[in-house]
């Protein structure tokens, strides 16, 4: 065995992509499946591709050109704006961007056109949270410049909330969006496909009912991969929220003081640490860190073990009020933060094996 390693049980995912986009087609809500978290893996992408669900979407073009050769009739979605830069290679690459720039639009366009295609847009909104999009007293003047842009479609709106600024959906903001959509189709004299709500935080919106009937499009990577909403973190009914777990291996056990000795000052990232001091403790070192993964994204298997902290390459455990644990044994740990499954899979230094 390699460690560390994350298992992925495909089975769990299976059932938490086809749970889920059913859940939202019998909503009249298509689900385009995000996929950056794992970096599109290969297996974990084909499960979502087969569970039903509409698109895939990635942030970083790398991600998409292998979904693109995975999957050559998949309709995929650039998630981050466009970079200038690379105009040429998101047009040949995925289907939709994401855009809230007239000079990206302008770009864009230009590479459809040498590559005799088109290309479509949905074009981003920020109701609040501060991250991407054109203000929505600009939105309609940002779609009136498609009538020069001949070869880019505009398949509709879309939002990002919860996430920069951490502001919640609500009705009042998704009805605005579908205001935003009904006002531009009125302006151009067209039909837009997609009004897309935002992400995983639009859950407990959708699951009251109180999602607006406008609203048909999702980008959902969270919930499909962790089983959970994403404002409160709260587990969905029916969703596998353990597809993931992490297992590394201690490399040194002993009993030693639960406080440092000597002067105190920034640990290794900067920060000034506090602790507690409860006497001597057994504490266990593991074969992970920073560098692979956010420790507080977590929760060791084995009752009474506390993570205590982690450089880039050590996690330190206290495993005084564990059972026996010996040299060489594999510690596992439910990984329930996105930040650190996100880590996990970008770290080239961590194995993963599906089942």
């Amino acid at each position: 065995m390699i460690y560390p390693r994350v298992e992925i049980d495909l089975a769990k995912l299976r059932h938490n992509v086809q749970y889920l986009s059913q859940y939202c087609e019998r909503r009249g809500i298509a689900v385009a499946a995000v996929t950056k978290v794992t970096a599109a893996y290969p297996e974990i992408a084909r499960v979502i591709y087969d569970g039903g669900v509409c698109q895939l979407a990635d942030s970083r073009l790398e991600n998409l050109k292998r979904l693109r050769f995975m999957f050559p009739d998949a309709e995929l979605v650039l998630l981050r704006l466009p970079m200038l830069s690379q105009a040429d290679e998101v047009v040949q690459t995925v289907d939709i961007s994401l855009a809230s720039e007239l000079e990206t639009l302008r770009a864009l366009n230009e590479a459809a056109r040498k590559a005799d295609t088109e290309h479509g847009i949905l074009l981003m909104i920020d109701l609040g949270d501060l991250r991407e999009g054109a203000w929505p007293d600009e939105a309609v003047d940002l779609a009136r410049a498609f009538k020069d842009f001949p070869y880019l479609n505009l398949e509709g709106v879309g939002t990002n909330l919860a996430c920069y600024g951490g502001v919640i959906p609500n009705h009042e903001k998704m009805a605005q969006l579908v205001s935003i959509k009904e006002q531009i189709e009125e302006v151009l004299a067209t039909n837009l496909r997609w009004v897309s709500g935002g992400n995983s935080a639009n859950w407990k919106l959708l699951e009251s009912g109180e999602m607006p009937k406008g609203i048909n499009h999702l980008r959902i990577g969270e919930a499909l991969l962790l089983g959970r909403e994403t404002v409160n973190r709260t587990p969905i009914d029916s969703m596998h929220q353990d597809v993931f777990t992490l297992c590394a291996e201690v490399i040194e056990l002993k009993t030693k003081p639960s406080a440092p000795i000597g002067q105190v000052g920034q640990d290794a990232f900067g920060k000034t640490p506090t602790f507690h001091d409860r006497g001597k403790h057994r504490r266990a070192i593991l074969a992970v860190g920073r560098q692979d993964v956010v420790p507080e994204g977590l929760n060791p298997e084995i009752p009474g073990m506390q993570i205590l902290g982690a450089s880039s390459d050590h996690l330190i455990l206290d495993v005084e009020d564990t059972g026996p644990i010996s040299l060489g044994d594999t510690i596992r740990f439910k990984i329930h933060g996105y930040s650190a499954l996100l880590a996990l899979f970008t770290s080239g230094y961590v194995d993963k094996v599906t089942f």
